[in-house]
Parts: structure tokens; C-alpha cells; sequence
């Protein structure tokens, strides 16, 4: 009986085995791939050259960006250049590597955009107070945090994940490394410890989620009392870039998790895989500034 000792490398889910739709799956997502990193380089280069968006928002959209480009990073150009080799391999270590960063840095985005909505909801709110509850150092501390908390829960999970002993081969039902398929690897029952570690993780996730929803309740009653159409209206076009981010985020990513067993099939996730780890990266960008005149300014001056 093999081991996880004896594993040196798992076999990822191909997207196909007819060799012209490999091709047409490595220049689709060459092209999201290309996109993502356009955009958010976009976003990043425009916000460090333009003194007028050195602002609490506009920091955290920096490190939004820096995430989404990482998270991208992590996921498609190893499955591009499967599909280019003809190849479903990725060996022991590549996939301990993948899983790290990518729960570290989709932990850190969710916390990010957490720390995001409180932004939005100080600076509608209580507009008073936002420069001594939103200054300088207190947002470097809060996007520090939400990078610590990103980095502290992918070791617990990646550590954990990768010290359960694997009998059940090597191929992953999926096109990267995640926690789900390799603990249906697993022959021991040590797995539940890793459950155990998920449902904390779930928990806090949860909390985050309901932190933003009663965030924007508040948003929302706020905006409604404010007077004047002009007001209304800019006051929503902070927010509503910000909320469709979210949105995004969190349907993807509860439909790929909490979807019925019944609805399952190797197709249908692939394809909600794809949704969740690949799309958000690539459309936040174009989300963010087709609503933002101010970014919208800059980036206009930054190109011409």
C-alpha cells in the first residue's frame, strides 16, 4: 500500500484529452491570465504614481490588486503549461507550494475586503472621524494584518494537509492543488483533524461575511438620509464597485464549496473552479474603475 512517502509528484484533472481543445484551454486562459495582470498592473502603477490616490481606499485597492495578481499567478500558468505538454503532472512539492500560496492569498483578499467595507462604512458614516480611525498607520497595520492572517491559516491548513498519509493514488479531481481533493486521498482518519481546522476557518470566514453585510446595512440606512441626489449618487460610487467585488467573491466561492453533492460532476467543477479562482482576478480591475471617475481621471493622465 503507497504512502504519501512514496508520492512524488499527483496528476491533475485535464480539462480535456483532444489535443485542439488543450490548445484552445492554454490560449483562453492566456488570455484571462494577460488581462488580470494588465489590469491590476494597471490599477497598482496608477495608484503608487498618483498623488491624489494616496488615500485609505485606494491603499487597500493597492494590495487588493497585488492579491488578485498573485492569486492568478498561482493557479493558471502551471495548468497552461500542462495543456501545452500534453501533461496532467505536478510533482510533490510544486503542489504543497500552489495550495500554500493560493489559501494564502485568497485568506488574505477575503480579509482584505473585510477591512475594505469597514473603510466604506467609516468614511460614510461617521466621515468625521475617518482621518484618526483611518490614518496612515492604522491602515499599513490593517493590511498587515490581513496578509499575517492569510499567511498564518495557509501554513496551518498546508502543514496539516500534507502530513496525512495518502493510499488512494495520486490524481487530484481538479485542475490545481486544494485541500478537498487531496483529503479524498487520505486513509486514515487524521483527516478529521484537517476538517476540524476547515470548520474553524469557515467559522471566520462566516464572521467576516456577516461583519460586511451589517457594514453596508448601515451604508445603506446612511446614504438614504443623505439630501442631495449629487451626494447620493457619490456616495454609492464608492460603494458599489467595492460590493460588487464581494459579491463576486463570495458567490463563487460558496457555490464551488456548498454546492449539492447531487448537481456534482467533474465538468460542472471544473468549470466553478475556473469562476472562483480565475475570474474575480481578472474582472476586479474592470469592475473598480468603470465606477470610479477619480481612478478613471488617472489612469487617463497616466496614459497619455
Amino acid at each position: 500500500m503507497s504512502n504519501s512517502s512514496s508520492i512524488t509528484q499527483f496528476l491533475l484533472l485535464p480539462f480535456t484529452d483532444t489535443r485542439e481543445l488543450q490548445l484552445l484551454h492554454f490560449w483562453l486562459f492566456l488570455g484571462i491570465y494577460l488581462a488580470a495582470l494588465l489590469g491590476n498592473g494597471l490599477i497598482i502603477t496608477t495608484i503608487a504614481w498618483d498623488q491624489h490616490l494616496h488615500t485609505p481606499m485606494y491603499f487597500f485597492l493597492l494590495n487588493l490588486a497585488l492579491l488578485d495578481m498573485g492569486c492568478i499567478s498561482t493557479t493558471l500558468p502551471k495548468s497552461m503549461a500542462n495543456s501545452l505538454s500534453d501533461s496532467r503532472a505536478i510533482s510533490y512539492l510544486g503542489c504543497a507550494t500552489q495550495l500554500f500560496l493560493f489559501l494564502f492569498l485568497i485568506t488574505a483578499e477575503f480579509c482584505l475586503l473585510t477591512i475594505m467595507s469597514y473603510d466604506r462604512y467609516v468614511a460614510i458614516c461617521k466621515p468625521l472621524h475617518y482621518g484618526t480611525l483611518l490614518g496612515s498607520r492604522a491602515c499599513v497595520h490593517m493590511a498587515a494584518a490581513a496578509w499575517a492572517t492569510g499567511f498564518l491559516n495557509s501554513l496551518l491548513h498546508t502543514a496539516n494537509t500534507f502530513s496525512l498519509p495518502l493510499c488512494k493514488g495520486n490524481a487530484l479531481g481538479q485542475f490545481f492543488c486544494e485541500i478537498p481533493p487531496i483529503l479524498k486521498l487520505s486513509c486514515s482518519h487524521s483527516y478529521l483533524r484537517e476538517l476540524g481546522l476547515i470548520l474553524v476557518s469557515a467559522c471566520l470566514t462566516f464572521g467576516c461575511f456577516v461583519f460586511i453585510v451589517v457594514s453596508y446595512v448601515q451604508i445603506l440606512r446612511a446614504v438614504l438620509r443623505i439630501p442631495s441626489e449629487q451626494g447620493r449618487h457619490k456616495a454609492f460610487s464608492t460603494c458599489l464597485p467595492h460590493l460588487a467585488v464581494v459579491s463576486l467573491f463570495v458567490s463563487t466561492g460558496m457555490f464551488a464549496n456548498l454546492k449539492p453533492p447531487s448537481i456534482s460532476s467533474p465538468s460542472l467543477d471544473l468549470v466553478v473552479s475556473v469562476l472562483y479562482s480565475s475570474v474575480p482576478p481578472a474582472v476586479n480591475p474592470l469592475i473598480y474603475s468603470m465606477r470610479n471617475q477619480e481612478l478613471k481621471d488617472a489612469l487617463w493622465k497616466l496614459m497619455t
